[in-house]
């Protein structure tokens, strides 16, 4: 069911759910003139949603950074370099693709398939917002599929709720989200000894108040003081549940789409695709703070999206 935006704006716009359990879709936007109230649209639209798509929009990078900046604070992602990539052009635009030029990468994470994961969970103030834009596209493939951690919370079983309130898993540095080695970074076997920070597995959104699942990605995972093989079984159990299909929606990509996702309560990963196609998009990232999980009594009620969704089934 579709929604007019109830803020008054020059260019007036409809929000329409895309999933049961999370996203949106934005009509009516112009990203490269957008007023105001717009951007407070998109702000409490992202806050609703968890997951926005804006399609149709024509941006130079630096249109795409000045958007960015009234969203949030952008984020440079100072660890997100692999050995052989070219350096950027714009730092505050992460280039995701599979083109070389010269022989050498544009970009990072290339055409495999890329795990679930929320981004940059690995350091110790991670992203709140992500943004990708999508420049160039291949055939077929390369679907970005999302996991709402609100709903994957709400319904993790009361055993595994008890086990895990308090509980934290390190965040391993070491690999990016296609499994290829971090600059800087050596392989690493131990999860016990992996490089990382410690957040917990379940998180209170700062703006909305409201729990979420928190568990980054699932390479070099490990539990707080747990034996190697009790945390092995406990964030398998966790993974097993937080990616259920009931959780996720998948996006196929037309060129012009803009998607903003929320990493401090969505998961994300990608498909992979035709090696010999050409993909290229350009992302923007934003600052986030760290996880924490916070006392308030709107913390133990879903958020209004997934209490409507439970209150449905």
């Amino acid at each position: 069911m579709s929604t007019t935006a109830n803020i008054p704006s020059a260019d007036p716009c409809t929000i329409t759910p895309l999933a049961p359990a999370l996203g949106a879709r934005i009509d009516g936007l112009r990203l490269d003139a957008i007023d105001d109230a717009g951007i407070a649209t998109i702000r409490r639209a992202l806050l609703d949603h968890s997951v926005l798509l804006i399609p149709g929009q024509t941006l130079t990078d630096p249109q795409l950074i000045a958007f960015g900046r009234r969203i949030g604070d952008l984020d440079v992602s100072p660890l997100a370099y692999v050995d052989g990539q070219r350096e950027r052009e714009h730092p505050e635009v992460l280039i995701v693709s599979n083109v070389k030029r010269d022989g050498q990468p544009i970009g990072v994470l290339g055409d495999a398939e890329v795990v679930w994961h929320s981004d940059n969970s690995y350091r110790e103030t991670p992203l709140s917002y992500s943004l990708l834009y999508a420049v160039e596209l291949p055939p077929s493939g390369g679907e970005t599929c999302f996991a709402s951690m609100y709903l994957a919370w709400a319904t993790l079983p009361a055993d595994l709720k008890a086990r895990v309130d308090g509980l934290e898993i390190k965040h391993d540095m070491t690999y990016n989200s296609a499994g290829v080695l971090r600059r800087g970074f050596s392989h690493v076997t131990d999860p016990v000894t992996a490089p990382g920070p410690w957040h917990p597995v379940v998180r209170t959104h700062p703006e909305t108040g409201h729990d979420a699942l928190y568990l980054g990605r699932r390479p070099n995972a490990y539990a707080r003081g747990l034996a190697i093989e009790e945390s092995e079984a406990l964030i398998d159990a966790l993974w097993a549940h937080a990616t259920g299909e009931r959780f996720t929606w998948c996006h196929r990509w037309q060129l012009g789409d803009v998607l903003i996702w929320d990493n401090r309560c969505v998961m994300h990963r990608r498909n992979g695709f035709d090696p010999e196609a050409r993909r290229i998009m350009h992302r923007l990232q934003f600052t986030g703070d760290r996880p924490e999980r916070r006392g308030e009594a709107a913390a133990r009620a879903p958020h209004p999206r997934i209490h409507g969704l439970l209150s449905r089934e």
